[in-house]
């Protein structure tokens, strides 16, 4: 399965955000529900299916002791968590507090791996990018 697309979703008081309905039977039925959060270098939260993070996590670890940090980055913060029986995800306080994530914000599909971003910092990321970044040759190159 490969996810895409993005979602504005919300972030309950309990630090729940309900997992769009376009992705939810995916989730349950060929991962069990079992997903892995972990923090992001770009300022937000991947979120793994279970076997894409046990790949992604043997990757990191492999790396070699002088990127030490990065694996307590992103191994050491990981926590696994299991979408509930109403399609929603509970993200840790911890991961919340570390990416300044607040009620309002947005999931993005990207092949085997979310990524949850606080709105508003999505949005000025975003904007910063289209302004200050030319488009890589790598998709320029693209061709349909």
């Amino acid at each position: 399965m490969l996810f895409q697309g993005i979602s504005s979703v919300t972030i309950d008081a309990k630090g729940r955000l309900s997992v769009p309905t376009r992705h939810r039977d995916a989730i349950a039925n060929q991962f069990e529900g079992r997903l892995t959060i972990t923090r992001h270098p770009d300022g937000c939260l991947m979120i793994f299916p279970r076997p894409e993070w046990e790949r992604y996590r043997e990757k990191v670890l492999a790396l070699p002791e002088s990127v030490r940090w990065w694996k307590r980055i992103l191994v050491g913060n990981a926590m696994d968590v299991e979408m509930d029986g109403a399609g929603r995800l509970l993200v840790p306080p911890e991961l919340r507090q570390a990416v300044g994530l607040s009620k309002e914000a947005v999931l993005l599909g990207l092949g085997n791996v979310f990524e949850l971003w606080d709105k508003a910092s999505y949005e000025a990321k975003e904007a910063e990018t289209l302004q200050q970044q030319a488009m890589p040759d790598a998709i320029k190159d693209i061709t349909l």
